[in-house]
């Protein structure tokens, strides 16, 4: 890691504790005050942070004089070396017998003061990134005095969420702070925006310039990744960027996003520095810039910076200068409380007790560490400085300017001011690019698919392997559509669609084509576009034309047949019980009536026989229910030519449940998810399902008896019916799962692109101009059928009427026959005589049959009246 080992740092420790203090006076700046009580502090006077920290201390000495008995501040350099900032601590604890210290700026160094001070229990207020959970319980003394810094973790995140970028690169600083504390949140607040690290790059805090130069070059060469979180201390940034300019890597397509050590020291960057970051976003703390006492600090800081710092060409106070002076302020408020002879746990307690509001914001400790910061602000560098864009809250979002109402939030920054990236105002970086030396994108293709419009594989001596189909086109205008060149080649995968998409993890293709099913089983490998097909699974079953048998009884259903029945009949009986006095023909014995009365019911759907009625009373029902009679038999008739005239197919099984109950056998063609849709959700047993390879193999399956009914997904029952459209129907409801779609590697950063081009396309049109190109249904030739009615339709009918005049006129002679049974063989004799009688004889006759009746055996009218 670059660090300390945790035994050498100790040992280094045992040596500082049994030796004096060498420690070079050169490097304490002393400020004296009336009394005896002191203060002390470890800065690195050399950089801009130990500059301000500095000034902003001394200015919070003259401030705070009347507080408490402070009669003096020592400030210790820390030189930027770890022991060196420990033995400066001991001196202070030992020698000068300071209350309080403050700094120093990184866990390495606050780790070993805090140990040199964990007996004394002097006050430690740290100013470094980060503090694990468990310093506070081994320095119960020490105090975390600046927010952490693992929280702006968040608003880094939402920065890369806002432009959809989904993989980034992470340079920090190789310390314990960045690698053990704030780098493990910033990982977990990508994930949290679905976002990756791509890479992690770690800078010792002595890295060369080579090594620097060698692994930009590496990223740049090999990763296509182009967004970059930055999180490292200020001078090891400004020599990052001072390379990655020279190697042109702040240009177009290239995103940079820094952090506090970086960003907040934005105020005082140079033209040098600026001219080498333009472009660059950053997040750093927020503190609020006003009010009177902010700018009497500001004021009194530039003036003494100025007179300090003669050679700083900026002057700013930043929030290293606020939180400083906070400390200050903390302490001498404690040992007011406690009086200047006293402190270690009595001023620990008061120190913790400390409730004020800061120029940092508010000052109040929580578990040993300063209240969290909540709000962070956003800044742009570009031209000769830098543009404050806007905030971001925790729980809010970004915003302009800081509301209390949150109706001025929102979730993205592209809401904000129009950022001035590497590229130029006006051009949104992708997050990523082609590599000039890059390989071509390796395409999976299933070798073989049980559709070819959707992917067909040829092989040929001249021009090798090549595929086509509807999913290959897909991926082809997708790629045509985005914003930048895709180098791919396509590569043949001889094996299931499962086994194609484990490759995607295992890294052997970049992509998969076809005819791939979104499953959710498949996306701990893969991760899949929006399906370019629709979804679901459906039910195929062969059809049979329906029987017109008994057509003639369907254009009514069964209540109708008998409702019909029963008001006919009590309309019959109505006009017979008003009739029959009047009429003779309506009287006689009980069963001549019933007959009589059943007749009249139904002879009033076709007449009304008005000059037979002798009542106004019947007249009128028959009337009434001769009109909805004729309405009645105009609906039987159109309802019954449509049935008749119209060929109608009906499934062999209509439902998914009969097929379930019938143990028939069902086929499907597909991958083993359908298999396992059908055994667990449909609950269809094992035996009874079979897998086929093509539509052609279901045909043929159907044809052998071999399945009953086959399962499909959409796009392939289409084209299966399509081609069988005279031979299968579908049936029950559409189960939605599956559609093809385009799969990636998780976490691949084309899969935004290819997205937003696939939409793209379907709203545009393009894809389904592609599915009329290659997935139309073919034009299904209808069996031929005649217009024409034959009496296959009406053979039952004929039955009907037929045996029923057949049956009357059986009962009618054998009635007539037992009355006369005598006369039976006269007439059998007489008519046999006129039957072969001469020819001339016999024709004459029949001329003259009807004159003659009433002179020829006219026998059966006699009978007829008895």
């Amino acid at each position: 890691m670059g660090t300390l080992p945790h035994a050498f740092s100790l040992f280094a420790l045992i040596l500082l504790l049994t030796s004096g203090t060498g420690a070079d006076q050169s490097t304490k700046t002393q400020a004296i005050f009336k009394g005896s009580t002191g203060i002390g502090a470890i800065v690195d006077t050399s950089s801009r942070i130990g500059k301000e920290e500095i000034v902003a201390m001394e200015v919070a000495k003259e401030d705070f004089y009347g507080f408490g008995n402070l009669t003096f501040l020592l400030i210790n350099d820390s030189q930027k070396d770890t022991i060196h900032a420990a033995l400066e601590a001991k001196d202070l604890i030992d020698t000068r017998q300071v209350q309080a210290i403050i700094g120093p700026q990184t866990w390495e160094e606050v780790s070993l003061v805090a140990e040199i001070a964990r007996e004394t229990q002097v006050p430690i207020l740290s100013f470094a990134d980060t503090a694990p959970e468990w310093a506070t319980g081994r320095w119960p003394s020490l105090l975390q005095a600046s927010p952490d810094k693992r929280a702006q973790m968040k608003a880094v995140a939402a920065i890369v969420q806002s432009w959809n970028w989904h993989q980034v690169i992470v340079i920090y600083e190789d310390t314990d702070s960045s690698a053990r504390g704030v780098i493990p949140h910033l990982h977990d607040a990508l994930r949290e925006v679905n976002s990756q690290v791509s890479q992690f790059v770690a800078f010792s805090p002595s890295a060369s310039s080579d090594s620097m130069s060698k692994e930009l070059e590496n990223i740049k060469s090999k990763q296509y990744c182009r967004v970059f979180v930055v999180h490292l201390s200020f001078k090891l940034a400004v020599r990052l960027f001072e390379m990655a300019k020279k190697m042109e890597m702040m240009q177009k397509d290239y995103v940079w996003i820094t952090t506090d050590p970086i960003t907040s020291l934005v105020h005082s960057f140079n033209a040098s520095v600026i001219s080498s970051m333009k472009g660059i976003l950053g997040v750093r703390s927020y503190y609020p810039k006003m009010g009177q006492d902010f700018e009497n600090f500001k004021q009194r800081f530039r003036t003494s910076f100025s007179r300090k710092y003669p050679r700083e060409e900026k002057k700013e106070p930043g929030i290293y200068a606020v939180q400083a002076y906070d400390a200050m302020r903390t302490i001498a408020l404690g040992l007011n409380k406690t009086g200047s002879k006293r402190g270690g746990k009595e001023l620990l307690e008061n120190i913790l007790d400390a409730d004020f509001p800061g120029l940092s914001g508010k000052v109040k400790f929580k578990n040993h560490n300063v209240a969290a910061a909540e709000i962070f602000e956003i800044v742009n560098v570009i031209g000769t400085g830098y543009n404050e864009i806007g905030y971001w809250s925790n729980g809010f979002g970004f915003s302009e300017k800081i509301h209390e109402n949150s109706r001025y939030n929102s979730s993205s920054m592209i809401d904000l001011e129009q950022v001035h990236w590497p590229g130029g105002p006006r051009y949104t970086p992708r997050g990523w690019t082609t590599l000039r030396s890059a390989k071509l994108f390796r395409i999976g293709v299933p070798s073989f698919s049980g559709y070819e419009e959707y992917v067909k594989v040829e092989s040929d001596d001249r021009l090798g392997t090549n595929s086509s189909g509807f999913a290959n086109e897909v991926f082809k205008a997708t790629t045509a559509s985005m914003p930048f060149f895709l180098p791919y080649e396509f590569q043949y995968f001889n094996g299931s669609y499962n086994e194609l998409v484990e490759q995607l993890h295992l890294k052997n293709f970049d992509a998969a084509v076809g005819d791939v099913e979104i499953v959710a089983s498949r996306h701990q490998y893969a991760e899949f576009t929006y399906p370019f097909t629709e979804t679901g699974l459906v039910l195929i079953v062969p059809v049979r034309s329906s029987s017109k048998a008994w057509s003639f009884i369907k254009p009514f259903t069964t209540t109708m047949w008998v409702l019909i029945s029963v008001i006919t009949v009590y309309n019959g009986f109505v006009v017979w019980w008003i009739e029959r006095k009047h009429c003779d023909e309506l009287q006689g014995s009980i069963t001549t009536q019933i007959g009589i009365m059943i007749w009249l019911s139904f002879n009033t759907l076709f007449s009304l026989n008005g000059p037979k009625l002798h009542s106004n009373l019947s007249r009128m029902s028959g009337v009434v229910w001769l009109f909805v009679a004729l309405i009645i038999i105009q609906t039987y008739t159109a309802n019954l030519t449509s049935m008749l005239t119209v060929q109608r197919l009906e499934p062999t099984i209509p439902t998914v449940e009969e097929l379930l109950n019938s143990n028939e056998k069902v086929g499907y063609c597909t991958d083993s998810y359908t298999e396992r849709y059908l055994l667990e959700v449909l609950k269809f047993k094992n035996q009874n399902i079979q897998h086929f390879q093509s539509a052609e193999s279901y045909a043929q399956g159907f044809e052998d008896k071999k399945i009953s009914a086959a399962f499909l997904g959409i796009p392939s029952a289409k084209k299966f019916l399509a081609k069988y459209c005279n031979s299968f129907i579908q049936i029950g409801p559409t189960y939605k799962i599956g559609g093809f779609g385009l799969a990636f590697p998780r976490g691949s950063p084309l899969l935004a692109s290819v997205n937003e081009a696939l939409l793209s396309l379907s709203e545009k049109g393009a894809l389904q101009e592609l599915e009329k190109t290659w997935i139309t249904p073919q034009k299904c030739t209808k069996m031929p059928s005649d217009d024409s009615l034959g009496p296959s339709g009406f053979r039952e009918l004929f039955f009907i009427t037929g045996g029923t005049t057949t049956i009357a006129f059986v009962i009618y002679v054998c009635r007539t026959n037992l009355l006369r049974h005598k006369n039976i063989w006269g007439i059998i004799s007489a008519v046999l005589k006129r039957w072969v009688s001469p020819r001339r004889h016999f024709t004459r006759r029949v001329a003259n049959v009807e004159i003659s009746l009433p002179e020829i055996h006219l026998k059966p009218v006699e009978l007829s009246t008895e």
